[in-house]
């Protein structure tokens, strides 16, 4: 069951009022970058002068220690920070991790790992010009509720911010909103999703006074898409899906005037009125794990996976289209896509990225073969998905190295840049300066003032 529960500075909840379209940016607050892929999930910054090469020493603002461990990608609103951490405490004796099932059969994924230790759930603000931690608020402290990824985190869903209010998302945890001089607004919690015991990824997404939150399951006989109130976290609404367990975070866009909320899925691609939670339109999915979040050129919505099947499907979101995926499917295509890290549309191009960092080129319009087999000069495996900004896009890696490539017809390396520290969240640019959280530490790459 879905509920909330009131934090001390419920008052204050009740002022967060008129809230923005998420995406709908203005001058005020185009600099920021408030939620995964910034203000529209899209990963493409429109400003302008950002470094493209840098080190551990030069051209760091400066670094800051995260403590325990998250895969959230840091969120920025003004001059504050926000990243999810979860740290971990002592082992339980005992403590069994929870059954799945998986065709009928009691089933264990053989890398899920890690609920039989107490986990403290954090968020995180931090000082951008300083690098400061501002607070550091514990929203939860126990066992999780089932496994995750051995090399994944119990904080992997990044926050959202409508610059009142910052939202983080646990899974079974539940839902935390505090202001930003960490007062907790309110708690609420999500009824349980287990996710064949590798925990739950896909980051909650706001229109105007709600927080959307994507919450598929196993074999997908519970899940169910949520809208909690974001002045008090009560539910808007709720609806269940027949879809299982599903990674990815979904992309809000407008379509002459109609608000469309795109959500990836293994059995079924779907798009939702973000006010009423009402189905708009569907199409059979991916046929594959949906971890990728969708993309978006023009008139078309692009839905991918990497495994176990590769697959990009390019749907039609024009009025003329049916419901129907004969009629809504401009192209497809099956190669070159990792499992975790999403892909790319910027500049009339679909940037596929594969786990050992091979990027191919495809025509966003048609699904026509640009370029295949652009390599990495540091062999590596991927994670973090790709952010664009000024004709260039960058890919971090699990070895530490972030590398900036030129977006275009042809494949070109135009940088390779050194952290010496695994990155496995993607990261986010705000205000002159390219932000990274690496295994241990928060990075602020800009120049000097």
């Amino acid at each position: 069951m879905t509920s909330a529960r009131p934090g001390l500075a419920v008052i204050a909840a009740t002022l967060l009022l008129g809230l923005p379209l998420l995406g709908a940016a203005d001058d005020e607050n185009d600099s920021n970058w408030p939620a995964l892929g910034g203000a529209d999930g899209l990963r493409i910054s429109h400003e302008t002068g950002l470094l493209t090469s840098w080190n551990q020493e030069e051209h760091v603002r400066w670094k800051t220690p995260i403590p325990g461990r998250g895969h959230s990608s840091p969120i920025v609103w003004g001059n504050r920070i926000f990243l999810t951490t979860a740290i971990q405490g002592e082992e339980i004796p005992g403590r069994k991790p929870l059954v799945h099932y998986f065709e009928g059969e009691e089933w264990r994924h053989p890398d899920s790992w890690g609920s039989q230790f107490l986990h403290e759930y954090r968020v995180v603000a931090i000082d951008a010009d300083s690098g400061e931690i501002v607070w550091n608020r514990l929203a939860h402290m126990g066992l999780p509720y089932d496994d995750r990824a051995r090399r994944g985190s119990f904080a992997s869903p990044t926050a959202v911010t409508d610059g009142r209010a910052v939202y983080a998302y646990f899974g079974m945890p539940g839902v935390f909103a505090y202001d930003f001089d960490g007062n907790e607004l309110w708690n609420a919690e999500i009824d349980p999703v287990v996710a064949f015991g590798l925990d739950v990824s896909t980051s909650p997404v706001l229109f105007e006074n709600r927080l959307i939150i994507l919450a598929d399951e196993d074999s997908g006989d519970h899940s169910f898409i949520v809208a909690l109130d974001t002045h008090t976290g009560e539910v808007a609404w709720k609806k269940p899906r027949r879809v299982q367990a599903n990674w990815s975070t979904p992309l809000l866009i407008d379509r002459d005037g109609q608000p469309q909320l795109l959500t990836n899925g293994f059995e079924w691609i779907v798009s939702y009125d973000p006010r009423t939670g009402d189905e708009l339109w569907r199409i059979p999915g991916l046929q594959s794990n949906a971890v990728h979040y969708p993309l978006l050129h023009d008139d078309l919505a692009l839905f991918t996976a990497g495994y176990p099947d590769k697959v990009i499907k390019a749907v039609r979101l024009n009025g003329a289209a049916s419901g129907t995926e004969a009629e809504r499917l401009a192209w497809s295509y099956n190669k070159g896509m990792a499992y975790v890290p999403s892909n790319l549309s910027y500049r009339g191009y679909v940037y596929l990225l594969s786990d050992n960092g091979i990027v191919s080129c495809l025509d966003a319009n048609t699904g026509e073969v640009v370029y295949e087999g652009g390599r990495m000069p540091v062999a590596q495996r991927f994670w973090a998905s790709p952010v664009a900004f000024e004709g260039k896009f960058m890919l971090a890696g699990t070895d530490g190295e972030v590398f900036v490539i030129k977006a275009g017809p042809e494949f070109e390396v135009l940088a390779t840049n050194t952290l010496g520290e695994p990155i496995y969240a993607t990261p986010a640019i705000s205000n002159g300066r390219i932000y990274i959280r690496s295994e241990r530490n928060l990075w602020a790459i800009g120049p000097a003032d």
